[in-house]
């Protein structure tokens, strides 16, 4: 057999290592080189350690080391094969086999690399490659043997769309780098890979195309990632979080997205996305406020359809924010702007009802959000159920035992269907908690205290950057010619040149005219 359990007599130097002779690279001393693996990995049982020589050479002694746990059994049945082969055709022609052989034959498997300190050793044992190692020599060599394993390609449960790609990121960042690549095949297309974590050590990837990004944003987006000092990355919020402009802003300030096809569609307007390990969502940076109204499926219906859909988003935005604020401060502040017979049937409706209308609104949005909870919580199976049950009959039981009343009903039955209508979860919940502190100034200050609520919303977007881009441009600053894609989505021949402030040139995007009437004269575009 070649590969065999290391013989007790080989093993004549010690294995204990003085904590003192630790150093960065390797040894030459096999023995002290596992003895230190093993110890720094607290003689972990998944750490398997097999020794092996050739029948030629018995004081040529070799090692592989590996995580069992992360490792593909079958490609590591396919290297026992190599190292017979190897054995083979070199042992019994030459009988003084030596490391340089040994070598020469590691750099013709595939993903091979050679290291020599012991940090590029263990991330490589713990990313799930094979170690080999030789006595005698001061360097190691790699082979990738990781299992791959993991969610396959499937539709995104939280971006469905009608009409478009239909594929989802994963949480595998090498499938999330095929899926981009697939579809932006251009050598421009820039790939830069860190480790963030000082525990997890979780690869994230920034990626760019040259000469479209816009170099200062891409330097100051390097620059924020190789600050982040953390024990862990487990999701792209981590990285929001802490590389955010503002950190106490609610708002999100990257775009976080499961489709391929709408990051690709950022990258080629100079955006810049980050691919983490673990996670099938995606960050795209900068982002705008408008963006988070809009959906990549505006693009592939007609410009007329997907602006009557931007407009209908943009209206259920302020139903969300506003309509149980201007109830309350409506019914409790300025009865007089209502109609004289609603007034009438409102005050009949809640003739009956003990509580003011803050608090009334209160307990309907509370029970809400708890049923929304809920409903997330619960198994996939029931979740929908419970959620639809629970909401029918606690409104009707509600109204019935005259705590609220059936108007009360309306208004948040209206701003929790206008919040599912925007994309963005993130943002829906922004706009969420938003409503809350509105609803408590309508309470205490009327219209007066809504508005100013909007005035202080406002100045803090307004104030808000996303990787030093204003957050709400083009609208503020206004950008002459960069409204064509905001509320309105107009034709794409229409939008020529890429968004200005953020991609890195000026060169046109697209010819400018409609092919149907590429026999009409062209009339010049003013950006």
């Amino acid at each position: 057999m070649l590969i065999m359990k290391f013989p007790k007599k080989i093993t004549k130097k010690s294995n204990k290592i003085d904590e003192t002779d630790y150093g960065i690279y390797i040894s030459k001393d096999i023995n002290k080189n596992i003895a230190r693996l093993k110890n720094d990995f607290g003689c972990s049982s998944d750490l398997e350690v097999t020794y092996f020589m050739f029948d030629n050479n018995k004081d040529f002694i070799c090692a592989n080391l590996y995580i069992e746990s992360l490792v593909d059994r079958n490609i590591i049945n396919d290297l026992s094969l190599e190292m017979a082969k190897l054995k083979y055709e070199y042992c019994n022609a030459k009988p003084d086999i030596n490391s340089n052989i040994v070598i020469s034959y590691f750099s013709r498997i595939r993903d091979s690399k050679e290291g020599s300190d012991y940090e590029t050793l263990y991330a490589d044992l713990l990313a799930g490659d094979t170690v080999f190692l030789i006595d005698g020599y001061n360097k190691f060599y790699t082979v990738d043997t990781n299992a791959d394993e993991g969610r396959s390609v499937e539709e995104p449960t939280s971006q469905t769309v009608i009409r478009g790609p239909k594929e989802g990121f994963t949480e595998k960042i090498n499938t999330n780098i095929l899926l981009i690549r697939k579809r932006l095949k251009s050598r421009a297309l820039r790939l830069e890979k860190l480790s963030i974590g000082n525990i997890t050590k979780t690869t994230v990837c920034l990626m760019y195309i040259h000469d479209i990004a816009k170099d200062e944003i891409v330097q100051e987006m390097r620059k924020r990632l190789a600050n982040i000092e953390i024990d862990g990355i487990l999701e792209g919020w981590y990285i929001e979080e802490l590389i955010k402009d503002d950190r106490h802003s609610i708002f999100p300030v990257f775009v976080s997205s499961e489709k391929p096809d709408s990051v690709v569609a950022a990258l080629l307007e100079g955006k810049l996305a980050i691919l983490i390990d673990g996670t099938p969502y995606v960050l795209t940076a900068p982002a705008l406020m408008v963006e988070f109204l809009q959906a990549s499926e505006d693009y592939y219906h007609h410009y007329i359809v997907a602006s009557m859909m931007r407009v209908l988003r943009f209206i259920t935005f302020f139903l969300t924010l506003l309509v149980p604020a201007i109830y309350i401060a409506l019914t409790t502040f300025h009865q007089e702007i209502i109609p004289t017979p609603l007034l009438v049937s409102i005050a009949a409706q809640r003739e009956g009802v003990p509580f003011p209308a803050i608090v009334e609104a209160l307990i309907m949005e509370v029970a809400f959000e708890i049923l929304r909870e809920a409903g997330v919580r619960m198994p996939r199976a029931i979740g929908p159920a419970i959620s639809i049950v629970g909401a029918l009959v606690l409104g009707q039981a509600a109204v019935e035992a005259g705590i609220i009343s059936a108007i009360m009903v309306i208004v948040v039955a209206i701003t929790a269907i206008s919040s599912f209508a925007i994309p963005y979860y993130e943002m829906s919940n922004a706009i969420r908690t938003m409503r809350f502190i509105l609803m408590s100034l309508a309470a205490f200050l009327g219209l007066y205290g809504v508005f100013m609520g909007l005035i202080v919303m406002t100045l803090h977007l307004c104030k808000i950057k996303s990787m030093t881009v204003p957050y709400l441009t083009p609208i503020a600053p206004k950008i002459k010619g960069g409204n064509k894609d905001t509320i309105f989505r107009f034709p794409l021949w229409k939008m020529k040149y890429r968004p200005i402030g953020i991609s890195g040139t000026d060169t046109a995007r697209t010819h400018g005219h409609n092919p149907v009437s590429s026999d009409q004269k062209e009339k010049p575009e003013l950006r």
